[in-house]
């Protein structure tokens, strides 16, 4: 009323009331604004005092990685910010330095550059975007195996448990030193934390772990992320099966970034390492691993080339004392075995025939039985080698037997009568001298072959009309059947051994000097 009646009063009647009126609405969203601002200010301050607060010992390390991880300063489908391209092994943040002496300059303060005390711990959303021209993110990789289980001769195939342990710098996970936890377990935030999409590849199969946990993730006070994983691989190893099983099979599998690039995530050995890590009782749990190593990707193995990779190999050697007690040492004595029948008589038909029949049905057994556990191969194998050059052995002494019966059994020419020790006679009507000794020259035809004892420095043969009867001869007779076979006995007691030596020495030679 009062300004009112003042403006009437001025003379102006009510045509100043509307502009009264919207300047004193202005007014009013004028100061209805500086209240929010107020506010707004008053809440970020307090926000920002509460991103201090959680630092403070006592908070929980739960309550520590909720804040770390709120949605307006953590987005963990952003890669972790690289400021430094040259930045390796995510030991140590790239800008603390320049961020501490930044600090120092606005404080005012003389503090050191490098002084932790004065290093910014609040990190301010998207302040760091990373993209792939500010470097590249390391991840540093290392293997400790935990066994190995035996290996599948017939598959070629090996069981390697072993944890895997990637570790990467992302400084939107540092926090305070005022806290009182070296590290925060963070195996619950598992899923709100970016981690490399690493995968397995050139492997086999997994298994499923033993227990539902099979993982362990932590972050270190400077934004270290340490994330461990066990693994149980069924490895498809390459093995030389031309040489088997004197041949060392390999085993490998490689790890690599499924949708990063080179140029985002660049996968590297921890501390340089170019042997796997092993677990103390490794060694007596499993005796065939001889060498491993771990190598960078080559470029004609990599699947992928512009993708980092990383590359384990795994050597392993058969156990040959296993060969050798189950199949070259019972080969060879079967073999051996075989070569008996050559000491004994040429008509002993049932002890020969049992010794033959008896050695070649076990080493079929004893090869068949073992073979059903090797890998079938269309190529020429040592296995095949050795079942197959034994078998002849055996095969052939029997042979031997076979011909020397055959021959032993034949009819005698000109009634030839076999005497041990003795040359043989001819039995019919000879003139004999007393004591039953034939007469020199008896019984000989005119157009005979006789040998002659005195014809000159050497014995000579001849027809016996030769003017040579006042001379002591005696008739050439062809060998008795059974000197024959006799004969071939004691030429197979030598032929043989010394044939199956040969062959012994150079097989596990060659094959020794191949693998």
């Amino acid at each position: 009323m009062g300004w009112a009646a003042l403006g009437r009063r001025a003379g102006g009647g009510g045509r100043f009331s509307p502009i009264l009126s919207l300047s004193l609405a202005s007014l009013a969203s004028s100061l209805i604004l500086v209240v929010l601002c107020l506010l707004t200010s008053a809440i970020t301050l307090a926000t920002f005092i509460k991103a201090e607060d959680i630092f403070e010992e006592g908070k929980s390390d739960k309550e520590i990685l909720d804040n770390l991880l709120l949605s307006t300063r953590y987005d963990k489908r952003l890669l972790p910010p690289v400021q430094d391209a040259d930045f390796c092994c995510g030991m140590r943040r790239p800008g603390d330095a320049l961020d501490a002496a930044a600090s120092a300059a606005t404080d005012g303060s003389s503090a050191s550059p490098a002084s932790p005390a004065k290093t910014k711990n609040i990190y301010t959303p998207h302040q760091h975007l990373r993209t792939h021209l500010r470097g590249t993110l390391t991840v540093n990789v290392s293997v400790l195996l935990l066994s190995l289980a035996s290996p599948d001769e017939s598959s070629l195939k090996y069981e390697v448990e072993f944890l895997l342990q990637q570790q990467w710098y992302d400084p939107r996970l540092r926090y305070s030193n005022r806290s009182r936890y070296e590290f925060l377990n963070a195996i619950h935030h598992h899923n709100d934390i970016w981690l490399p999409d690493t995968y397995f590849i050139m492997h086999g199969d997994f298994k499923d772990p033993l227990i539902p946990v099979h993982f362990a993730l932590r972050i270190y006070r400077n934004g270290t992320v340490n994330y461990l994983m066990r693994r149980h691989l069924i490895l498809s190893c390459q093995g030389r099966l031309n040489i088997f099983p004197f041949d060392d099979p390999l085993c490998s599998f490689a790890i690599e970034s499924i949708s990063y690039e080179q140029t985002a995530i660049t996968y590297v050995w921890k501390n340089d390492e170019d042997t796997l890590r092993k677990s103390p009782s490794l060694t007596t749990l499993n005796a065939y691993l001889i060498q491993n190593q771990t190598i960078t990707c080559p470029i004609k193995a990599s699947w992928r080339g512009n993708y980092s990779c990383l590359k384990v190999d795994l050597i392993f050697t058969r156990d040959r004392a296993f060969y050798f007690t189950t199949v070259f040492i019972p080969g060879v004595i079967l073999v051996t075995s075989s070569f008996i029948t050559f000491w004994l008589e040429w008509n002993a038909v049932p002890a020969r025939v049992m010794i033959g029949v008896t050695t070649m049905l076990n080493f079929f057994t004893t090869s068949n039985g073992f073979r059903s556990t090797l890998p079938v191969v269309s190529n020429l194998t040592a296995m095949n080698v050795w079942d197959g050059v034994c078998m002849c052995f055996i095969y052939a002494s029997l042979l031997e037997f076979v011909c020397v019966n055959y021959v032993g059994r034949k009819r005698p020419l000109h009634n030839v009568v076999y005497r041990p020790g003795e040359n043989p006679v001819t039995q019919g009507d000879k003139k004999r001298e007393p004591g039953g000794s034939q007469a020199p020259g008896s019984g000989a035809g005119p157009n005979e072959i006789v040998t002659c004892t005195n014809c000159g420095p050497n014995p000579c043969t001849h027809a016996a009309n030769n003017g040579c009867a006042a001379e002591q001869v005696r008739k050439k007779e062809p060998p008795h059947p059974i000197r024959v076979a006799k004969t071939i006995d004691v030429i197979a007691r030598i032929l043989f051994p010394a044939a199956y030596a040969i062959f012994l020495a150079f097989f596990f030679i060659h094959y020794k000097s191949v693998s």
